[in-house]
């Protein structure tokens, strides 16, 4: 499936997305508003059913969320009457040139174009405005011999191919959302943020379903793929501990939109 329809499969059932998707580390948003202030005008872009959206909130952030999903953003809507939320595709959206202080995605922004996203937030940060950008990396860690173990049933039921485990934290490259690269800001700043979260064998299960490539499996394919995943986990005691890494990437001191 294309990029454009991978995305589409996450409003298809939001309540399951609202109900298992981790939120993020308060200290994530703490290194944040070091960076861009304490009240900054926000645009969230992709923001689900409020995983980010939540810290932001918390700390009476400003906030526009721009959200491809109706079934999402309904849910967004009824957790978070206070923020404005728009239905609409950011990479085709009407943009208000210069409105905003900050503009984030959270586990979002490689949805978008990758030929267009960073034009396209520049034009609605104000002079001097920021882009953050927060990557989710499924590293080392944790379970480690299950995550392991489990690319067998990958390659059993899915057309993946084994990679050899989870790559170690450290080895997932600083600003990994390629803001550097661009050479549109003043500086890039980077931070990262590790944690261990434990699942149950339904609860990951249900993770499993929230995610595009495991939507898109025909229902025989998921079926045998979590049989096979789900046997892993009851063998190791019911339960298993999955390492994520948070990585935060803040474009800052931007003085001028793209040419």
């Amino acid at each position: 499936m294309s990029r454009q329809q991978l995305r589409q499969t996450f409003g298809e059932d939001a309540e399951l997305y609202d109900r298992v998707r981790p939120t993020y580390p308060p200290e994530l948003f703490d290194e944040l508003a070091g960076l861009v202030g304490e009240h900054p005008k926000v645009l969230e872009i992709g923001p689900g059913t409020g995983q980010a959206t939540a810290a932001m909130v918390a700390r009476g952030w400003p906030v526009t969320a721009v959200e491809l999903s109706p079934g999402l953003a309904d849910v967004l809507r009824r957790k978070f009457p206070m923020i404005d939320v728009l239905v609409a595709d950011f990479d085709t959206w009407d943009l208000p040139i210069g409105a905003f202080d900050l503009v984030i995605s959270a586990t979002a922004f490689h949805w978008l174009d990758p030929a267009t996203r960073i034009g396209r937030c520049v034009e609605v940060l104000r002079p001097g405005g920021a882009l953050a950008v927060v990557s989710t990396h499924h590293v080392a860690g944790g379970s480690e011999q299950f995550f392991v173990d489990v690319e067998d049933c990958y390659e059993r039921f899915t057309d993946d191919q084994a990679k050899g485990g989870l790559p170690a934290a450290d080895n997932v490259p600083e600003d990994s959302a390629g803001l550097g690269r661009s050479g549109v800001f003043g500086s890039v700043e980077s931070r990262s943020f590790v944690r261990d979260l434990d699942y149950s064998t339904a609860e990951y299960l249900e993770l499993l379903s929230s995610y595009s490539g495991h939507r898109a499996l025909t229902i025989e394919r998921r079926d045998g793929l979590y049989d096979c995943i789900g046997a892993l986990i009851e063998a190791t005691g019911g339960s298993i501990t999955k390492r994520y890494l948070n990585q935060l990437s803040v474009g800052i001191s931007l003085n001028q939109p793209l040419a």
